[in-house]
């Protein structure tokens, strides 16, 4: 049977048998990948905690019929427990691999790996607050799925909205892309202020410096747009979002 390797971070795991467990993993160059590993769940294991979610590893497989196994896993980011040690990480890391397993499919995306690999290294090193990580991660992969929201000018007519002419859109609509002008707004749309705005654009862009400077009120607002519109465009609700204290 073929042999391959690749470099995989460990999105869920599920038991198989009394020793086995199934992993699924997205991968560097092969997308979306279930496989087995053997025996991981027996003390002395090989594996370890080196297939435990949150954990990037590289991993050698070769194909079965229905699942791959996993013959070797060598640590490449032991962010796993640094992570769970953390409920905010915990919770943030939850959502972001529920998110990066409905995005990808077998096909893979060199983006979403490397998207997703560097917001857990992020997450645990704390670099930034969790919730701002989290809302970063999920603006950025749902724009690489190819709904990139607008912040600034129209999202259904595109016309021109900058604060500093004092034509700034505030109607939010998920449905039609992001902020949208008066125009286009339907009747009673949510309305977002003007610091709620820019730090969705800082999320989208990784300013990092005015994210982290804003407001925990703002950060709230822009944390429920962004659920919402992450929810949408994916058309399925994320489960793990729930336990994300906001």
């Amino acid at each position: 049977m073929p042999v391959y390797r690749d470099e995989a971070v460990v999105l869920r795991t599920h038991k198989l048998g009394e020793a086995d467990r199934i992993v699924t993993m997205l991968t560097r160059a092969h997308g979306k990948v279930r496989a087995v590993a053997k025996g991981v769940r027996r003390t002395g294991s090989k594996f370890g905690a080196r297939l435990e979610p949150f954990m990037v590893a590289d991993v050698q497989l070769y194909e079965g019929r229905s699942l791959d196994i996993i013959t070797q896993a060598e640590s490449l980011g032991s962010y796993g427990a640094l992570i769970t040690a953390d409920y905010g990480s915990y919770t943030a890391a939850s959502v972001m691999v529920e998110t990066a397993d409905k995005l990808t499919e077998s096909e893979g995306s060199l983006q979403q790996y490397l998207l997703l690999v560097g917001a857990l290294r992020s997450l645990s090193r704390q670099e930034h607050g969790s919730h701002l990580t989290l809302n970063s991660y999920l603006l950025r992969a749902v724009s690489m799925a190819g709904w990139a929201p607008s912040f600034q000018d129209c999202a259904r007519c595109g016309a021109v909205g900058a604060l500093s002419e004092g034509g700034q859109h505030s109607a939010m609509v998920v449905q039609m892309g992001g902020i949208v002008c008066d125009d286009c707004a339907p009747p009673g749309s949510p309305r977002l202020d003007a610091a709620t705005i820019e730090l969705l654009s800082a999320l989208l862009t990784g300013d990092w410096e005015h994210a982290s400077a804003s407001p925990e009120r703002t950060q709230n607002q822009a944390a429920g747009v962004v659920a919402a519109y992450t929810q949408w465009h994916l058309g399925r609700g994320l489960r793990s979002l729930e336990h994300v204290a906001r």
